[in-house]
């Protein structure tokens, strides 16, 4: 239940960029390390909302595969002795 609860806020959360990015027509200007670039409000909140979720993705994953690691260690050496 837990699960579905976050994914429904991620989700609205989403929804409320997207809503908020798509009102915004205005274009702004974007300066990279070594480039520049035009792009409207809605391309990029979408842009750095999916940037942002996938790193997210990717710390959890990590950080449970980092936690599961430490416990099969742990596991392993209490066996040992």
């Amino acid at each position: 239940m837990r699960v579905y609860l976050t994914l429904f806020i991620i989700f609205i959360l989403l929804a409320i960029a997207f809503v908020f990015g798509s009102q915004n027509s205005q274009l702004i200007t974007l300066n990279y390390l070594i480039a520049r670039t035009e792009m409207t409000v809605a391309a990029a909140v979408s842009i750095f909302t999916g940037i942002g979720f996938v790193l997210g993705l990717l710390v959890t994953l990590c950080w449970r595969l980092i936690r599961r690691s430490k416990k099969a260690f742990t596991k392993n050496k209490s066996q040992e002795t």
